[in-house]
């Protein structure tokens, strides 16, 4: 499924192609349109300055006094010489601005539109072949196909003295010399999109190659699947996952991982992701191990859950990924492991009385092999009335449950062993009956942990060690107080917080700081509850109690009867 990831080699190549034809294109279609722009702007630019310049041209030459005293003169005459005007002052004057190569032609003419001057000698005297419109007071500038050619011209009218228009300035520049001007400007257009294209192709491969680096070599199609495979995997698993940036940022997290760690739902505004790991109200034990990325297993406590969490490193292609948190939940296995506890402690009693019953049975076959079959007799009399001789409980007999009763029993054993006086109190009232197997395991477990630290709180102080046992029934609840001979709850601390330990004289085997949070949490699994009932601070012991909803069989009326006015 995540095969694609590590896939590189022609997909690469394809994609970078696609990136740089994409970015081609883009580049090409954008020179397009600039040198478009540029030749349509060079263009305008260009004719403009050739209309401005003609019609300055004709302004000037229009108002010289010499200008308007032969035209003025020529308009007089009804016939014009040709020879004359070839040779005449206008003539000069236009050859003049024509060889400053200010001009393409100036042509002169009088009132009627005839040639003054012009640069093809055969043309004077004739009349023009434009529109001579500036004889009608007016300038105009265009673009007009004349003898000359394709020409942008300037026409401008000649005032006499009188005010009176006796003739027109006609000042051209051809196109040719235009085209000049824009082919120069293309030149330099043409120029600069290489120089474009250049730089397109450099920048193309650098964002390619940094492309690539970014997204790990991956197609875009891979790097979807990709997504589309993380969701599969984060979501489809019931152990948390947490993902932690480069940046120790949380960039993921799966709803096993919300649910376990306790964290905001993502329609929330205080989701964690995106979050820096320290600010997002993470156990101080998982901050440090994440801060130190610590691979060893770490064990937290979360949301009421019990949890191991496991920090690995990513790194790929020599690249630091960031860190993935893995949370397991060991909370019904550590609930379990308790209640196993219990019934190892039945198996070893059970144990111990066989051991003890071998014995009397050798005992009594040896009174039967020697023929003294009375004292066999009172000696079996004497077993059966007084029971096993081994941890005897003081105050058993009021536990009319059999789990129950054997399960102190069995506790008794590792009290005997320990030096530990266990009995049950005289105001002990247990009239009903285990309602099933999974009712006794769930009892035991809790009795088993209260006993377990009661015994190591007795074998702390220097009295003679001792624990007591009260139960009490109240219709199917079922309350147990353990109290012992210990020097009490010395510490300020929660004793029913995760890694709070009440002591270590029995060693680590019921796991240490971690019975006494399990069996209250157990016990609110059933609308029941743990606490503590006496601290003992002043030295007489400490009493815990348990209270254990649905835990009996409903008592008969008989029983209820028997059991009105006890007070709890």
């Amino acid at each position: 499924m995540l095969g694609g990831m590590f896939r590189s080699g022609a997909g690469t190549r394809h994609f970078a192609s696609r990136i740089m034809r994409l970015q081609f294109l883009v580049v090409g279609v954008l020179i397009v349109l600039v040198t478009a722009g540029t030749l349509f702007a060079s263009y305008d630019r260009v004719y403009s300055k050739a209309e401005d310049t003609s019609l300055t041209i004709a302004r000037t030459v229009a108002v010289l006094p010499e200008v308007v005293e032969q035209v003025s003169r020529y308009a007089q005459q009804d016939k014009l010489d040709p020879q004359a005007l070839a040779e005449g002052e206008l003539q000069r004057l236009a050859d003049a601005v024509i060889e400053q190569e200010q001009a393409y032609f100036v042509v002169i003419t009088e009132d009627r539109g005839l040639r003054l001057s012009h640069p093809n000698p055969e043309e004077l005297g004739q009349m023009v072949s434009t529109d001579p419109v500036a004889l009608e007071g007016i300038e105009a500038v265009s673009r007009e196909h004349g003898t000359l050619g394709e020409s942008v011209r300037a026409k401008v009218p000649i005032y006499a003295a009188s005010g009176a228009v006796v003739g027109e300035v006609s000042v051209g520049v051809t196109t040719d010399s235009l085209t000049g001007a824009l082919l120069e400007s293309f030149a330099w257009i043409v120029l600069f999109a290489v120089l474009a294209a250049a730089v397109a192709v450099f920048a193309g491969r650098v964002t390619v190659r940094r492309l690539k680096r970014q997204t790990l070599g991956l197609e875009p199609a891979e790097i979807a699947q990709l997504v589309r495979d993380q969701q599969a995997v984060l979501y489809g698993v019931t152990e948390g996952v947490m993902g932690i940036g480069a940046d120790k940022r949380i960039t993921v997290r799966n709803k096993a991982a919300r649910q376990l760690l306790g964290l905001p739902h993502r329609t929330e505004l205080e989701d964690v992701v995106g979050r820096h790991f320290e600010s997002a109200g993470l156990d101080p034990r998982l901050v440090k191990a994440i801060k130190e990325c610590d691979p060893a297993p770490v064990r937290i406590g979360a949301n009421g859950n019990s949890l191991i969490a496991r920090v690995n490193k990513v790194v790929r292609d020599g690249v630091d990924l960031g860190l993935v948190v893995l949370l397991h939940d060991v909370t019904t296995l550590e609930a379990l492991g308790t209640k196993l506890d219990a019934v190892q402690d039945m198996a070893d009693a059970l144990r111990a009385q066989r051991h003890e019953f071998a014995n009397r049975m050798h005992a009594v076959l040896g009174l039967i092999n020697l023929g003294k079959i009375e004292q066999a007799e009172d000696y079996l009399r004497e077993v059966m009335e007084a029971g096993p001789k081994i941890a005897q409980v003081p105050g058993l007999e009021a536990i009319q449950d059999a789990y129950l009763a054997a399960f102190i029993s069995a506790k008794a054993v590792r009290a005997h062993e320990l030096g530990i006086e266990l009995r049950v109190s005289p105001q002990s009232m247990l009239f009903g009956q285990i309602a099933s197997a999974h009712d006794a395991q769930d009892a035991t477990a809790v009795l088993g942990n209260l006993l377990d630290n009661a015994f190591t709180a007795a074998l702390s102080a220097d009295a003679e060690p001792w624990v007591e046992i009260d139960l009490l029934s109240e219709g199917n609840t079922l309350h147990i107080a353990v109290a012992d001979s210990g020097p009490g709850i010395t510490t300020d601390e929660d004793v029913f917080a995760r890694d709070v330990s009440t002591g270590s004289h029995l060693g680590n085997e019921h796991g240490r700081g971690v019975g006494l949070p399990l069996i209250k949490r157990l016990a609110q699994a059933r609308s029941g509850d743990v606490w503590i009932a006496d601290r003992g601070t002043d030295g007489s012991g400490a009493v815990f109690a348990a209270r254990l909803p649905a835990v009996l069989a409903e008592p008969s009326s008989s029983v209820n009867d028997h059991s009105e006015g006890v007070q709890l």
